[in-house]
C-alpha cells in the first residue's frame, strides 16, 4: 500500500511531499491544475517509459520516489530477483534533461521491466479513457480472465496450442519436403561413416597432437636431459661440486663474520635443489617412454584425423562437436519423416490442446455469468434502470486464447434489445458501464492500491453520488485514490487533496494541499458554484460533506 510519494522538478511541481492514508481519497482542482502529474508520476514509478519533457524547466533532473508497505507476495518477488526485502520498499526514478533515466527498487539498481513487474503487485490505474479501452475485444477477453483469476487455465492454453502447431508444421513439413529430408538424410549418412571409422572423442585432438610432438621429438628430448643432468651433477666441473666447493670456502670464514651463515644457507638449499633435478633429467634420460611403435600409431591416428576433417572441410579439432551435432540431426530428421509417428503426435497434441480449452472454456462461461449479473445490478444503481449486461461467449477457430471469442454485449435500458458494447450510442452510458465493471472487478483484484483517473466524466446529479458511494465502499479495505471534477464524489472522500497552479516571475508551479474540513468545504463549493464562493454554495458543500 502506498505511503509516501515524493516529487523534485517534475514537469511544473517543484517540491512535494505526500502522506497517504488508507480508505478513499479525492484528488480536484480547475482544469488545468494538474490533477494527473500525480498519475503520471507514478506511472513513472512504475515502469512508464519517459521523456525529457518530465523535467522542469531549468531544473538538471526530475526525481520520484515512493514508499509502499508490502505483502508477504511481494517480498517473496523482491528476494527471488535479488533485491532487499524488508516490510518497507522503496521505488526511486531519475530523469536527466536529455531524457535518461535511472530506476531503483530498495536502493539497488533496476530495470524497467522489474518495475513494471514488481508495479502489477503494488497499484491498478484505471485511466479516464477505461471505457474506450474496453471496445476491444482482446481486452474484454482479457478482463474476464484476470477477473476469474484463469492465468493457469490461460498459460495451459497457450502451451498446449504452440506444442500443437509445432507437431502440425513438422507433419507438414515431412508431408511436403519429403525427397529433400531423404537426401539430406543420405548426405548426412555417408558423412557419419566417415566419422563413424574415426570415432572422435572429445579433447582427443588436443591430447593426440601433444603426445605426438612429444614422441617427434624423442631423440633432442633424451639428449637434452642426458646433456643437462651430466652438467648438473656429473663426473668432471658439474655444478654440485662447484657449488660445494664455494660452501666449504664460505664455511672456513663463518668464525670472522657469522652474517655469513645466511648465503652458506641459501647455496646448500640450492645444491640440494640441483642434485634433485639432475637426478629426475637422469631417470628421464632413462626412462622415458618413447616406443616407436607408440609413435607409429599415434602417427596413423592423427593422419586419420587429419584425412577425415579433409573429405568433410572441417578442421581436425572440430570433428568430435560435429560429429555430435551430425547424429542430432540425422536422428532428428529420421523421426521427421516417421509420418505415421508425426501424425500420431499431432493427434495427442490437438487432444491435450482440446482438454485444456474445454477447462477454460467452461470456467470463462462460469465467470461470465456471475460477472453479467453483478455489472447488471450496479447498471441499476447508476441510473440504467432496467439495463442489462452480459458476456457472449460465442465458439471460434482454435487459438492460443482458446476456441471462443469474448463479446461484451448491453442494453441500456427496459426494452431494448442486447446488442455488442461498441454499438452503444451515448458515452455517458458507455462510462457509466465501464466504470461498474472497473468497481466490481476490483473487488477480485488483490492489488492494495487502485487509482481512478476521471472514470465519472459524462456523468452527473445522484449517479455522481452513487458512483462517489461505490468508490467509498471500495476504499473500506484497501486504498482508493480518484481524480474526480465532481463534487457529489469529492465530497464522500475520506481525504481530500487539492491541486492549484500559480505563476510566479515568468514560472509556473503546481502544488497539491491536504485540506482541512473547513478547507475542504470551499473547494466543495468552488466545485459547485464556480470561482465566487457564497453562502449559499458553501452551505450546500457542508450539507454534502455531512452525508
Amino acid at each position: 500500500m502506498l505511503q509516501h510519494l515524493h516529487l523534485k522538478n517534475f514537469i511544473i511541481v517543484k517540491s512535494l511531499d505526500l502522506d497517504v492514508r488508507q480508505g478513499f481519497t479525492v484528488l480536484t482542482g480547475e482544469t488545468g491544475a494538474g490533477k494527473s502529474i500525480l498519475l503520471d508520476a507514478l506511472g513513472l514509478l512504475l515502469g512508464d517509459r519517459t521523456d525529457s519533457g518530465v523535467v522542469a524547466q531549468g531544473a538538471d533532473k526530475a526525481e520520484i520516489s515512493a514508499a509502499f508497505t508490502v505483502s508477504k507476495t511481494v517480498q517473496d518477488w523482491l528476494s527471488d530477483a535479488g533485491f532487499d526485502a524488508d516490510d518497507e520498499l522503496l521505488l526511486r526514478r531519475v530523469i536527466d534533461a536529455q531524457g535518461k533515466s535511472r530506476a531503483f527498487i530498495n536502493g539497488s539498481a533496476a530495470t524497467l521491466t522489474q518495475l513494471r513487474e514488481l508495479g502489477e503487485q503494488l497499484v491498478n490505474i484505471h485511466g479516464q479513457h477505461a471505457h474506450q479501452q474496453l471496445l476491444k475485444a482482446h481486452l474484454q477477453r482479457d478482463l474476464l480472465d484476470d477477473t476469474a483469476k484463469l492465468h493457469n487455465e490461460c498459460a495451459a492454453v497457450r502451451s498446449t496450442y504452440q506444442t500443437w502447431q509445432h507437431v502440425r508444421e513438422a507433419l507438414t513439413l515431412a508431408s511436403e519436403r519429403g525427397a529433400q529430408l531423404v537426401e539430406r538424410l543420405d548426405t548426412l549418412e555417408w558423412q557419419l561413416d566417415e566419422l563413424n571409422q574415426l570415432a572422435p572423442q572429445s579433447n582427443e585432438w588436443e591430447t593426440l597432437s601433444s603426445e605426438h610432438s612429444r614422441l617427434s621429438h624423442a631423440a633432442t628430448l633424451l639428449q637434452t636431459c642426458g646433456q643437462a643432468a651430466e652438467v648438473l651433477d656429473g663426473e668432471d666441473h658439474d655444478v654440485v661440486s662447484q657449488l660445494r666447493d664455494q660452501i666449504n670456502k664460505l664455511t672456513d670464514v663463518l668464525e670472522y663474520d657469522d652474517r655469513l651463515n645466511e648465503y652458506v644457507e641459501l647455496l646448500e638449499s640450492a645444491c640440494i635443489q640441483v642434485q634433485e633435478a639432475a637426478h629426475s633429467l637422469n631417470n628421464y634420460a632413462q626412462r622415458a617412454d618413447m616406443d616407436e611403435s607408440n609413435f607409429a600409431e599415434l602417427d596413423a591416428r592423427l593422419s586419420l584425423w587429419h584425412s577425415t576433417a579433409r573429405k568433410l572441410r572441417i578442421a581436425p579439432e572440430s570433428l568430435a562437436e560435429h560429429a555430435d551435432a551430425l547424429n542430432a540431426e540425422f536422428d532428428q530428421l529420421q523421426h521427421g519423416l516417421d509420418i505415421e509417428q508425426l501424425q500420431r503426435d499431432a493427434e495427442l497434441a490437438e487432444q491435450a490442446y482440446r482438454s485444456a480449452a474445454k477447462k477454460l472454456s467452461t470456467a470463462r462461461k462460469k465467470s461470465a455469468k456471475e460477472l453479467s449479473a453483478q455489472v447488471s445490478a450496479s447498471m441499476q444503481l447508476l441510473n440504467m434502470s432496467g439495463g442489462q449486461f452480459d458476456i457472449a461467449i460465442h465458439d471460434a477457430a482454435p487459438s492460443s486464447h482458446g476456441s471462443e471469442s469474448i463479446e461484451f454485449k448491453v442494453a441500456a435500458h427496459t426494452g431494448v434489445p442486447l446488442q455488442a458494447l461498441a454499438k452503444v450510442a451515448s458515452g455517458g452510458e458507455l462510462a457509466r458501464i465501464a466504470l461498474a465493471i472497473s468497481v466490481i472487478t476490483s473487488h477480485a483484484n488483490p492489488v492494495p492500491t487502485l487509482i481512478f483517473d476521471e472514470v465519472d466524466s459524462g456523468i452527473g446529479g445522484a449517479v455522481a453520488e452513487v458512483v462517489g458511494k461505490l468508490l467509498r465502499q471500495l476504499g473500506s479495505d484497501r486504498q482508493v485514490l480518484c481524480v474526480t471534477h465532481l463534487p457529489q464524489v469529492a465530497a464522500l472522500g475520506t481525504q481530500h487533496w487539492r491541486v492549484q497552479k500559480s505563476s510566479d516571475a515568468g514560472t509556473t508551479q503546481s502544488s497539491i494541499d491536504v485540506l482541512n474540513d473547513a478547507e475542504r468545504i470551499d473547494e466543495i463549493a468552488r466545485m459547485l458554484g464556480g470561482v465566487e464562493l457564497t453562502d449559499t454554495t458553501r452551505a450546500h458543500a457542508r450539507e454534502m460533506l455531512m452525508v
